[in-house]
């Protein structure tokens, strides 16, 4: 029955006991179900392939983020689909939340922290990270430092790391990448505190209000236009490379940024002796993509 084997799971919510209902017709499940839409509620969670504490991560979701939830296992994970790139898998059922209070401020810095209140002399209660939204609801000012404040008294967080969700994104993402220099590798991580060469070009894409897919093989069939030569062509800056298994961005004429298993961080490194290497371990690459030049949004 249906075309189960054309649907790539990573993308599509199905598995045996249990599906999309979207996909009723398409694949066999024994249930089918709507799903409800949650807000992750606490700074970061893993996203894994099965529900299990030593599964692989394949991916992470952050503060403020949403997913749809089919349902929960009796062990306290959530068989979910994340709305920002439709990336399937279990997460801890315990760090999801109401889609209420409505976010309306993002992180822009790299990493930022918590306070139980605004005082950066108090142990922060998290550490927040790029990309992550908050509901706020007031502003405080102690000793000179700003902070703002989040509905419901959750704590505050010093102003300069923080925009409203309306404030237009910056549109030089090969700068915002910049930012995230000697950020540790983490295989299936997506934040500043670890991050995976998909993962990373995905985050830096996504603060510049670009949604691009999770894994290397589906960013290499979708993010912006196939450059014709690949290697052999002029390559400008911002250009992705993609590689089975790994991605990089064009710095400059001299140098490539990515989150680099070789390294185990991200990092700057000489084009040359990047691309030698990749060739000869992994061979030819998949592509090379470019992104069409126009304002980002500022809805990411």
């Amino acid at each position: 029955m249906g075309d189960a084997e054309a649907l790539d799971p990573r993308i599509n919510a199905f598995r045996p006991e249990l599906a999309d209902v979207r996909l009723k017709g398409r694949v066999e499940a024994q249930s089918f179900a709507e799903g409800t839409l949650k807000r992750v509620a606490v700074s970061q969670a893993p996203l894994k392939r099965s529900p299990l504490v030593a599964a692989p991560m394949d991916s992470e979701v952050v503060l403020g983020e949403v997913v749809r939830v089919f349902g929960d296992t009796s062990d306290g994970w959530s068989f979910c689909q994340c709305a920002f790139d439709s990336y399937v898998g279990f997460i801890p059922t315990q760090v999801l939340g109401d889609m209420e209070p409505e976010p309306t401020h993002r992180v822009t810095a790299p990493r930022t922290f918590l306070y139980p209140s605004p005082d950066l002399k108090l142990p922060p209660r998290a550490t927040l990270v790029a990309g992550s939204r908050i509901a706020v609801d007031g502003q405080a000012t102690t000793r000179g430092t700003v902070y703002r404040l989040l509905r419901g008294g959750d704590g505050a967080v010093v102003d300069v790391d923080v925009e409203p969700l309306e404030t237009p994104l910056a549109s030089d993402f090969v700068a915002v990448a910049e930012r995230f220099i000697n950020t540790p590798y983490l295989w299936g991580g997506r934040t500043s505190r670890g991050v995976d060469c998909s993962g990373f070009v995905q985050l830096v894409l996504s603060l510049t209000g670009r949604s691009v897919p999770r894994d290397t093989d589906l960013q290499a069939k979708t993010i912006g236009d196939p450059v014709a030569d690949g290697l052999d062509g002029t390559l400008e800056r911002g250009d992705i490379v993609i590689w089975p298994g790994h991605a990089l961005i064009i710095r400059d004429r001299d140098t490539v940024i990515h989150s680099s298993g070789h390294h185990m961080r991200v990092v700057v490194e000489p084009t040359g002796e990047a691309f030698r290497r990749l060739l000869k371990v992994v061979g030819q690459p998949s592509g090379v993509r470019r992104l069409v030049p126009g304002p980002a949004s500022s809805a990411a």
